[in-house]
């Protein structure tokens, strides 16, 4: 048998509130497309830190290529062939793609020759990346392609990918994963991690499953089903949601002829957007990336008021140019599609990051003044509330599991009882288990009586839990479908703006 590429016996880590990993054993061959399979916290991201050389173990040893190795950074670990791609992304907002690649590579070539690159690498691949946008001006979709491309240049031995389709569309996996196949017939190795259980079952050969921290299996996941790779996973298979009759009620959020040149140079002009959302109903929103979708939910939650006036309106009520805050006082709640940075503030605490959105509970007094027992209460509740692995609520939001942290700011601001709740990719790098919680809740949400609108580029979630849907593409909407009356290939066929706008008003 041919040496392994890597192999770690033994590999130990604790921080302060939790063993991360506890005596993990792994073997990667050369070439394999091996998955790493774990609930949120099972320690998966930990070990590939460790792997990469951003984390040093406790205990235990790493053999590379047979040979024991001590890797102490990840220059150390990209001048060996190890490559990886991060869950949560490591890109400085206000530089390109171009100088963001160029800085995280050792050696290369100049920012120039690096961009024809950059350009030529994407296009093969299928990952439309522009080296010259800024990434502030990226989706996390879009953010996402330029970590990957980074990787790729590098031309790895071995590369780990943390959640690397978490937002990418379906035909974006689709070129992915012919990219990480041609990969692996060249002899590079690949660690894979991902929730996405068909995902895994369609590309992996070998599967270690973590739970805990420690390794409770090791499989071929093309033999298995995604129930048996549930109860490996999470020791059961989660519950089946249940989707109750509703009927609409009025409208809670309306947006009529909405439309916003761009902000800024890489953004999306938005034309003439029509959109009713009723009290009781699920509204998800389809469509690829970087066309519109961060404009038009900064126009809802009020991050940018530059709409016309009457243009977006709340029970009626013109909130066009209304202030984020104006519109919480209202029931207008949010959650943004980065985890990091705009859902939390990294190095605040659990209790202190609910006083972004939260200050009912009497958490805040008339005057100003914190009263810190009560937000101590309303985190360890939410905690408690959403089963968020966490070290209590003092714990800082970046010691979490994405995953982890995932479920405690949609639970702080579904445990805020709104009356409208705006929500993008809701479970982006979440378990089947906490995938599950998430939808179960939004559809709790919905029955109550709230109005919620979901934008995710996880087709089957919309299909599983909307009532209707609507697609973006170029800056417009497309008019609403009922669910019962869509089809993924009709919805992929609107995402490239083939939609009849001429078959009638089916906004209603």
């Amino acid at each position: 048998m041919s040496i392994a590429r890597l192999q770690l016996t033994g590999i130990s880590k604790q921080y302060p509130a939790v063993k991360a990993n506890d005596g993990v054993c792994l073997s990667v061959a050369p070439g394999q497309i091996h998955a790493v399979l774990g609930e949120n916290g099972a320690g998966k991201s930990t070990l590939m830190k460790i792997i990469y050389g951003a984390v040093q173990p406790d205990a235990g040893q790493v053999l590379w290529n047979g040979q024991p190795i001590a890797l102490k950074s990840p220059a150390q670990a990209r001048a060996l062939g190890i490559s990886m791609v991060y869950q949560h992304f490591s890109l400085f907002d206000t530089l390109s793609a171009a100088e963001n690649i160029w800085l995280g590579l050792d050696k290369g070539p100049s920012l120039a020759e690096l961009s024809a690159r950059i350009a030529a690498v994407a296009q093969s691949y299928g990952l439309e990346v522009d080296p010259q946008r800024p990434v502030h001006s990226l989706s996390v979709g879009e953010r996402q392609r330029v970590e990957i491309v980074r990787a790729l240049l590098t031309e790895p031995k071995l590369l780990i990918l943390d959640e690397p389709t978490s937002v990418l569309t379906p035909r974006a996996v689709d070129k992915l994963f012919v990219t990480l196949r041609q990969l692996a017939a060249q002899g590079c190795s690949i660690l894979y991690i991902s929730h996405k259980l068909d995902e895994i079952r369609a590309l992996c050969e070998h599967c270690t499953v973590l739970r805990a921290g420690r390794v409770t299996g090791e499989v071929d996941p093309r033999t298995q089903s995604n129930s048996e790779l549930s109860r490996l996973m999470i020791g059961a298979e989660p519950p089946p949601l249940r989707r109750l009759p509703t009927k609409a009620g009025a409208l809670a959020l309306g947006v009529r002829r909405l439309s916003l040149a761009k902000a800024q140079p890489f953004g999306t002009t938005l034309v003439d957007i029509e959109l009713n959302l009723h009290a009781g109903e699920i509204v998800g929103v389809a469509g690829v990336s970087g066309n519109g979708q961060q404009e038009l939910l900064a126009a809802l939650s009020g991050e940018d008021p530059r709409g016309q006036p009457g243009s977006v309106q709340m029970f009626g009520q013109d909130i066009a140019r209304s202030s984020p805050r104006k519109r919480r006082h209202l029931g207008l709640h949010f959650v943004p599609e980065e985890r990091l940075g705009r859902g939390a503030v990294p190095g605040m605490s659990l209790a202190q990051n609910t006083l972004l959105t939260r200050t009912d509970r009497g958490s805040v007094t008339a005057w100003g003044w914190l009263r810190t027992a009560r937000v101590q209460r309303l985190a360890e509740h939410l905690i408690a509330r959403f089963s968020v692995r966490a070290g209590g609520a003092g714990a800082a939001a970046r010691s979490l599991s994405g995953g982890n942290l995932q479920k405690f700011i949609v639970g702080r601001e579904i445990d805020a009882a709104p009356k409208v709740l705006i929500i993008a990719q809701p479970t982006w790098g979440v378990d089947v288990g906490a995938a599950a919680q998430i939808r179960a809740e939004l559809l709790k949400l919905r029955d109550a009586g709230c109005a919620v609108l979901v934008l995710s580029e996880e087709l089957d979630e919309l299909f599983e839990i909307s009532d209707r849907l609507v697609v973006m593409a170029q800056g417009r909407m497309s008019p609403a479908v009922p669910v019962a009356q869509a089809s993924r290939a009709m919805i992929g066929e609107w995402m490239s703006g083939l939609w009849n706008l001429g078959a009638g008003n089916a906004q209603a």
